[in-house]
C-alpha cells in the first residue's frame, strides 16, 4: 500500500483553526472561505482515517486522534518553514538584528523563534530586549531596534496592526468580585493599555476599582495575584499555571474586549536579517 501524504495547507488550516480558537477566524486569516476550510478538515480525516473533531456544545473539541495529530502538525509545520527559509538562499545572512517583543511573550514562542533563527542565520547576530511598549517605541525612534511588537500603536506613525488578542481578566480560580467592594487590580503603572482598558470598562459599569499592586515586569504582576493582592487584565498567552483565566460574567466582572498587537520598523530601510527576522515575527504572531 502506498503512503498517504498529509498536505501542509491542509494541516496549516487545522492548526491555526485550533490556535485561534475558531476555524472561521482561521479561514478569514488564510484569505479562505469557510467552508473551504470544512473541507479541508474532512480531507484531512479521510486521509488518517479518524475523526479529528467532536461536538460539544456550540463548538469543536479534539478527539484523542486529533490530539496526537495537533502534536505532530506543529512540528511538520515548522519544519516545512525551517525548510523553506534555508533553501531561499537566506542561510547566507550575515550581521545584526535587534528586536524588541512585549514581556507576554519573553517565555512563550519568543525563544523558540530565536533559536530556529539561529539554526537556519548562524552567522546573524541577533540582540532581543523585552521592555513595555513606550520605551521600545522610543528605541525605534532612536534606530536602537530594526523591529518590536508593542500592545497598540502608542501614536507612532509607523505602527502597523498586525493582530489582536482577547483581554482576559486573570486570578485565583473560583474567583468572585463582591458587589459594593472595590476591585483590587493588579496591573502596571500608567501608560499600559491592559491598565486602562481595564479601568475604562469597570467605569462603564459602575464598579469602582483601586489600584492595589503595581511592578515593572510581569513576573511581579503575576505573583501579586498568586499571593492573592488583586485580578489583573491580561491576555491568556503565558499565563502562569497556578492562575486561571476568568469568565468574566461568572466572576461579576466586565467584559474587556481585544487589544491591538502593533508592529513597528525602523525608519530606515531593514538590511536582510531584519526583515527575515521581522517575516519569522509576523507567522509567530498570525499562528497564535
Amino acid at each position: 500500500m502506498l503512503p498517504v501524504n498529509l498536505d501542509i495547507d491542509t494541516l496549516r488550516s487545522f492548526a491555526l483553526g485550533l490556535e485561534l480558537g475558531s476555524f472561521a477566524k482561521a479561514a478569514d486569516r488564510l484569505g479562505r472561505s469557510p467552508s473551504a476550510i470544512s473541507l479541508q478538515l474532512k480531507k484531512l480525516e479521510e486521509q488518517v482515517g479518524e475523526t479529528l473533531l467532536q461536538k460539544q456544545g456550540r463548538g469543536l473539541v479534539l478527539t484523542e486522534a486529533g490530539e496526537i495529530l495537533l502534536g505532530y502538525a506543529k512540528r511538520i509545520l515548522e519544519l516545512n518553514d525551517e525548510a523553506r527559509a534555508a533553501v531561499r538562499g537566506v542561510g547566507k545572512l550575515e550581521g545584526w538584528v535587534k528586536i524588541g517583543v512585549p514581556q507576554d511573550f519573553a517565555e512563550t514562542w519568543l525563544p523558540d523563534l530565536l533559536g530556529r533563527f539561529s539554526k537556519i542565520h548562524p552567522k546573524v547576530r541577533v540582540e532581543a530586549r523585552v521592555d513595555r511598549g513606550v520605551a521600545m517605541v522610543q528605541a525605534i525612534d532612536k534606530g536602537e531596534l530594526d523591529v518590536a511588537l508593542t500592545w497598540g500603536t502608542l501614536a507612532s506613525p509607523r505602527a502597523e496592526i498586525v493582530a489582536r488578542r482577547e483581554i482576559a481578566w486573570i486570578g485565583p480560580d473560583g474567583f468572585r468580585h463582591m458587589p459594593g467592594e472595590a476591585l483590587a487590580i493588579v496591573a502596571f503603572d500608567p501608560p499600559c493599555a491592559f491598565r486602562k482598558a481595564a479601568i475604562d470598562a469597570l467605569d462603564r459599569n459602575g464598579i469602582a476599582w483601586r489600584h492595589a499592586f503595581a511592578s515593572p515586569s510581569l513576573a511581579g504582576l503575576w505573583a501579586a495575584v498568586t499571593a492573592g493582592l488583586g485580578v489583573t487584565p491580561r491576555i491568556v498567552e503565558g499565563k502562569p499555571a497556578q492562575l486561571a483565566a476568568l469568565d468574566a460574567k461568572e466572576a461579576g466582572l466586565p467584559d474587556l474586549g481585544a487589544i491591538e498587537l502593533a508592529l513597528h520598523v525602523a525608519e530606515t530601510r531593514l538590511a536582510p536579517p531584519a526583515e527575515e527576522l521581522k517575516r519569522l515575527v509576523l507567522e509567530a504572531v498570525a499562528m497564535r
